[in-house]
């Protein structure tokens, strides 16, 4: 049975710590499937997130999740920003259909690769609500983790997608955005489909 579970909000310290790591051998334990279907499960039910990581549960553990919504996004260029007269805008020519997405997990992440060019853009967070910051990210990152079957494998990402990977990485580290936001804005209510990684 899946549970949707709290969002642990800052200041809580679960937020601030060292993430642990699982042992391999407990990825297919009852206890660590359980949490991720609860993840899951939460961040389905979470409109304004395309990623969880286990400390904004409450689980100091080195696991989090992204939506495939977050390829959609990236995919539809959903993610383009503009200035205007109420700050930054979100440009939402083109929405995309909203259907059942994908989870992808990644446990005891270890990042491989980055790009030498890096995008600024818009970050939120669940754990942080109501504050929202440009952050400079590398564009493009390439990441190695355990799946949910205890299967290692590796993954490239760019742009948005390499955002999301890199936001909740820095969650495994007891990391905010607010500590790499160069410019904390006013972002206009968010409109339906709006998301941001969180």
């Amino acid at each position: 049975m899946q549970n949707t579970l709290p969002i642990v909000k800052e200041p809580n310290s679960v937020l601030r710590g060292r993430a642990q790591e699982v042992d391999a051998k407990d990825i297919t334990a009852k206890r660590i499937q359980a949490l991720i279907a609860d993840m899951r499960a939460t961040l389905k039910n979470t409109p304004d997130g395309v990623g969880l990581a286990a400390p904004q549960v409450g689980e100091s553990l080195r696991i989090f999740i992204v939506s495939d919504e977050a390829e959609e996004i990236d995919k539809t260029e959903r993610r383009r920003w503009k200035e205007g007269e109420q700050g930054w805008e979100r440009n939402q020519e083109k929405p995309y259909e909203i259907r059942e997405w994908r989870y992808f997990v990644f446990i005891n992440p270890e990042v491989k690769n980055t790009s030498k060019a890096s995008l600024e853009d818009v970050e939120g967070c669940l754990s942080v609500p109501g504050k929202f910051g440009i952050v400079k990210r590398y564009e493009k990152i390439t990441v190695s983790a355990y799946d949910e079957n205890g299967k290692k494998f590796m993954r490239g990402a760019s742009r948005f997608f390499a955002r999301v990977l890199q936001h909740e990485f820095d969650h495994l580290e007891g990391v905010l955005f607010v500590d790499r936001t160069e410019q904390f804005i006013n972002v206009a209510p968010r409109e339906e489909n709006g998301v941001s990684p969180k």
